[in-house]
């Protein structure tokens, strides 16, 4: 079903059973296949393809040579019907490519709302993007990687299976990511090390000077007290109860599962 509203190029193939909202734009060359749906306003520029069972929400754009719902690269897919959601808002830049999920992880690729995907960045099966995350050019997440709110993931990095990063986060370019990163913090490396707290970023989110002294607090207890993490955790809990932005910090520690960056 094409909306009466939706613009078509002539070129473009789309499939029958695929559902185009109101205003949707699809460029030159688009290839749309017959278990695809395209949310409202959304604008295909030229040359993308997008696949599977693949449903793009309101308001996205997307540039040529996107590839948004192919077959995964996991070698136990064996053509099963999984998904790819993508939600409102997304900025999915030219040659990236995000792919379905597996049986095995849970069936579904996740993008949320308000993120910028840039030049041939690529999410891989099972992966969960939440909200107004950035991947820089060349990042790449490997299967099954989470990453939480406002996570900066710099150009030329690479996320290792099953790592989940957590809110805030800043990834600096060029590093290697082999655990899981708490909230709050910059990584740097291969493979990457804390650096300290991503202060200018919280800053530029609206965190108080106290919320932010409070994480720094938390993270000095984690990364420079010398304490193992069980030892650390009942003070990063302490520090939680009088501060509820460290709450998201302590939490995390609790649901690593490939340790942490140290």
């Amino acid at each position: 079903m094409i909306h009466e509203t939706a613009v078509i190029h002539p070129s473009a193939i789309i499939e029958e059973g695929a559902v185009i909202g109101a205003r949707v734009r699809i460029g030159p060359y688009c290839c749309i296949e017959g278990n695809v749906e395209i949310g409202e306003g959304t604008v295909l520029k030229a040359h993308v393809v997008v696949s599977g069972h693949t449903r793009i929400g309101r308001d996205n754009t997307v540039y040529p040579f996107a590839t948004i719902g192919e077959e995964n690269q996991d070698l136990k897919y064996a053509g099963e019907a999984t998904f790819v959601e993508i939600g409102d808002r997304n900025r999915i830049r030219e040659s990236v490519t995000i792919h379905r999920g597996t049986v095995q992880g849970g069936g579904l690729t996740k993008v949320g709302n308000d993120n910028l995907l840039m030049v041939n960045a690529h999410v891989a099966h099972d992966c969960v993007v939440a909200d107004h995350c950035i991947l820089a050019n060349n990042a790449t997440l490997a299967g099954h990687v989470t990453l939480d709110d406002y996570v900066i993931v710099g150009g030329m990095c690479a996320v290792h299976q099953f790592c989940s990063i957590g809110a805030h986060v800043m990834v600096g370019g060029c590093s290697g990511i082999a655990q899981d990163v708490p909230p709050y913090v910059i990584a740097q490396g291969n493979h990457a090390s804390p650096k300290g707290v991503n202060t200018i970023g919280l800053e530029r989110r609206g965190f108080s000077k106290d919320a932010i002294q409070a994480i720094r607090e938390a993270y000095k207890v984690l990364y420079r007290s010398g304490k193992t993490l069980e030892e650390a955790k009942p003070e990063i809990a302490r520090i939680a109860e009088a501060q509820p932005e460290v709450r998201p910090f302590y939490d995390f520690l609790s649901r690593s599962t490939r340790g942490l960056i140290r």
